[in-house]
């Protein structure tokens, strides 16, 4: 159907909302736009189920949680099986997301390289005890055109074996020390069945960093370095609370000396994790030979770390702020942080009403605020609503006749519907606030579900209890032995996702074999 024909359906549709609209004030007008752009898409053939999220969230996670990223035009399915297209909106957030990094990053001395997407066989190998754990998910590349390679080569499924195979050649003495790069790239692994976007795909779009030092205490701050970068990004922009801790020997990355993580609850009550970093030790620089001479004349294998986060922070985003109307975008994060509104009634009201809409907009950009003017006439104000609202645009501002004589428009939170009016003079400063508000808001808001998602279980029974019952972590005392972990995983699917950088005395014996416990930890079940 084309944008006349829409637009004439909504000149058809709209008189009674527009002779309301002209009666009452501001409390009422989200219901009328409501009601208008439901009788509109009756007359297309469509409803608002069509349209909008059609399960609820608290009901069918999973596919609340694949309409919200598609219809909010997050990602899109893609002709190959496992792999989905990121579309311009989702990338603009994995845009805010790489700024942020790459900014604090550079300012402590990384810097960006590329390293090749494909890896000989060969090269794979000499770490293959790190390698072993990717082979099921490898795609191979077997020719080059009609010809068979002599050597299969390996579709990047992690980038450590290409980039320091580079590294041993780099590196001669302290003086090249510390190097300090870091990647923006995709990786693939074979993930074609059990896929979810973002969270499971055969190809991600990831950070990844590379760092060799001289000693074991320069890598472990290079990880915690790391790790709090990454805590102010989850936290600081995408609202998301965090447990920090460090991985078992079990969890940790393969070939890792130990792996740091943080981990979130998820709006359905399972755990994902958001980022690592991990000391690597020398169990790579002895097998690809990354060796300085040190500043005492004598030869030295040197220390590694390595460090990374996803566009699964993108999907983590959906699954916990989201709502049944659609994707909801702490400010910080958000590509469009207000989008601005026009409602009018004829032809002057038009006029009147876009210049003073577009005066709006010149402010709130000079103010350094991501803004969108939604002039388009083919749709109506509660089609744009709806539209903006699934979008999870965090303000929205409304500006119509009756506001331009009132000397004030009003402004609609997304995450709680509040609407407030605003007095045109305050708009920048309020807006601001208001933006403000609303990320500190959704940040308590996770934390408040984090609380009442994480339990304490002093019996295997009252663990598999808790875990059946409400989901979230399970904070339990573990013996450490590794017979115990496996033996839950295999039990009950959940596995330990983090041991607690601040300890606290343990308050009961282990919670599987009843044996002194040493350490307190976070169990869930995960992604």
């Amino acid at each position: 159907m084309s944008s006349l024909m829409i637009h004439c359906l909504n000149l058809a549709c709209g008189d009674l909302y527009l002779a309301a609209q002209q009666i009452v004030g501001p409390k009422f007008r989200k219901k009328i736009l409501l009601i208008h752009n439901s009788k509109l898409g009756k007359v297309l053939g469509m409803s608002t189920k069509d349209i909008g999220v059609t399960v609820r969230r608290s009901e069918e996670f999973s596919e609340w949680y694949t309409q919200v990223v598609t219809k909010a035009g997050l990602a899109d399915y893609s002709v190959a099986k496992g792999f989905i297209v990121l579309m311009p909106y989702g990338y603009s957030i994995w845009e805010k997301i790489r700024e942020f990094i790459d900014k604090r990053i550079k300012e402590t001395g990384h810097r960006n390289a590329y390293f090749p997407a494909l890896i000989p066989e060969g090269l794979l190998k000499k770490e293959a005890d790190h390698f072993q754990g990717f082979v099921p998910e490898v795609f191979w590349v077997t020719h080059a055109g009609e010809g068979e390679l002599g050597e299969r080569l390996a579709a990047r499924p992690t980038s450590e074996t290409i980039v320091y195979y580079s590294y041993a050649k780099w590196i001669k003495s302290w003086r090249d020390l510390p190097l300090l790069l870091n990647l923006w790239n995709s990786v693939l692994r074979a993930e074609i069945t059990a896929t979810k976007p973002f969270i499971r795909n055969s190809e991600f779009l990831w950070q990844e960093g590379h760092t060799v030092h001289e000693t074991k205490e320069d890598a472990d701050r290079e990880v915690m370095m790391i790790l709090n970068l990454y805590r102010d990004l989850i936290e600081g922009m995408l609202a998301i609370p965090v447990i920090v801790g460090k991985k078992t020997e079990r969890e940790k990355f393969v070939g890792a000396l130990y792996t740091m993580t943080l981990e979130a609850i998820m709006g359905d009550g399972r755990a994902l994790q958001m980022g690592t970093s991990h000391n690597l030790g020398q169990n790579f620089s002895i097998p690809f030979q990354i060796k300085y001479l040190g500043r005492d004349e004598m030869e030295h294998y040197a220390w590694q770390a390595s460090w990374g986060v996803s566009w699964r922070l993108i999907g983590a985003l959906v699954m916990v702020h989201g709502d049944d109307k659609g994707l909801v975008l702490p400010p910080k994060i958000a590509p469009i942080q207000i989008v601005i509104v026009p409602i009018f009634f004829s032809e002057e009201e038009r006029k009147m009403v876009d210049a003073k809409a577009r005066e709006i907009q010149a402010e709130l950009d000079s103010a350094a605020l991501s803004v969108e003017y939604d002039s388009r006439e083919q749709f109506t104000p509660g089609w744009k609503f709806n539209e903006w609202e699934m979008k999870g645009v965090p303000l929205r501002i409304e500006v119509g006749p009756r506001d331009l004589k009132a000397g004030e428009v009003v402004a609609a939170r997304r995450d709680t519907g509040e609407r407030t009016t605003i007095k045109t003079e305050e708009l920048v400063t309020e807006a601001q606030r208001l933006l403000d508000r609303i990320q500190n808001d959704l940040f308590q808001k996770a934390r408040r579900f984090l609380e009442e998602h994480t339990q304490k279980a002093s019996s295997y029974e009252d663990f598999k209890q808790a875990l059946q019952a409400k989901g979230g972590f399970i904070k339990a005392c573990w013996c450490s032995v590794q017979e115990c972990e496996d033996r839950i995983k295999e039990e009950t699917g959940a596995t330990i996702r983090a041991i607690p950088l601040e300890q606290e005395q343990a308050w009961s014996t282990c919670i599987y074999c009843g044996k002194p416990a040493d350490k307190v930890v976070y169990f869930a079940r995960a992604y």
